[in-house]
């Protein structure tokens, strides 16, 4: 079978206590049945310090939060439990973090997730180039294999397109939000898709109107807040700076991660509305692009709460309507 990633993905490595945030703080970790019984059963100082901390929930058991922070973590922001026992130790959610893997059945898609910033730090700054391993293995999928080659070519295509494209990133953006109605309606029986950006800035310049980015925030402090730097954040935006290549590398990234997705339940245009929704309120944000993008995913992709909040209003919100984004990123 074949297994892609994007061409960053094998430099990521945890920095650890040089870390601007951390993957111990405000989350209270998932521990799956195997780790949980391991650290159960623990001797020692380790072992009656987890038993005090694992705590059983209707969903399986997470470690508890305490002071804001895993208590497994140290002051020179090492893990404890990596510390004594070694990598393998670790919980499933702790070993893998902050890589993606998406399983297709016949492939395997690989990816790091924008909410650790070191991740962040790549994805916005490293080409996004596909590099592609041969292994044996793979199944047969389960999906709808006429959907996902329609899924793949389109997206192969709003790819090459945010690589290659001299429009400024938010006409871009326009560009692709429109793009995905036609990809859309290609998966929906239509006629097969084709990108036509001139016509697309044309469509976009016409239906855009006043765009009001106080609702695009009200929207998302709406939204379930993790943490008080976040609430700040929507209540006092920086001034918004330009609209740049990081933003381009963004998109990409949400195209990478979602795009297929749509493959389950044929939604294309919700996944596009989430990632032009993600870059207007990155943007209108301001502040440093990375610090910004990997809070932004630390609230809402790692919140599934809040991912379906917003592909739930991207049929049902006026926040989320394709005018008022278009009037959005028109007015930039």
């Amino acid at each position: 079978m074949k297994i892609y990633s994007p061409s960053y993905y094998h430099a990521f490595h945890c920095i650890a206590s040089a870390c601007p945030d951390c993957c111990c703080k405000e989350w209270e970790v998932d521990v799956d049945d195997s780790a949980a019984a391991f650290y159960r059963n623990l001797d020692g100082s380790l072992g009656e310090r987890l038993r005090q901390v694992l705590k059983d929930t209707p969903d399986g058991t997470v470690m508890t939060i305490e002071e804001g922070r895993c208590p497994m973590w140290r002051q020179d922001g090492l893990c404890r439990i990596q510390a004594e026992l070694g990598h393998d130790a670790l919980c499933q959610v702790c070993r893998t973090f902050p890589r993606l893997r998406h399983d297709y059945g016949d492939f395997l898609e690989y990816g790091l997730e924008l909410s650790c910033p070191e991740a962040a730090r790549l994805i916005l700054s490293q080409p996004y180039v596909w590099t592609v391993e041969d292994k044996p293995g793979g199944e047969i999928p389960d999906y709808d294999t006429d959907m996902m080659a329609i899924l793949l070519e389109s997206r192969e295509t709003a790819l090459d397109f945010l690589g290659t494209t001299p429009l400024s990133p938010n006409l871009a953006l326009a560009v692709l939000l429109i793009y995905t109605h036609t990809a859309q309606s290609w998966l929906d029986g239509g006629e097969p898709a084709v990108l036509d950006a001139e016509n697309c800035v044309n469509l976009a310049k016409k239906y855009a109107s006043s765009g009001d980015w106080e609702m695009l925030l009200d929207f998302f402090r709406g939204l379930e807040i993790l943490t008080p730097r976040w609430r700040e954040r929507l209540d006092t935006p920086c001034t918004p700076g330009q609209w740049h290549a990081g933003f381009l590398a963004l998109a990409k990234y949400f195209i990478g991660r979602y795009w297929l997705q749509a493959v389950s339940d044929y939604d294309l245009v919700g996944r596009v509305k989430l990632l032009v929704t993600a870059c207007l309120l990155v943007y209108v944000l301001g502040g440093d692009l990375v610090e910004t993008a990997q809070l932004f995913s630390k609230e809402i992709e790692n919140d599934s709460d809040n991912l379906d909040a917003i592909l739930d209003g991207a049929y049902t919100s006026p926040v989320l309507t394709d005018q008022h984004l278009l009037s959005l990123l028109l007015a930039c």
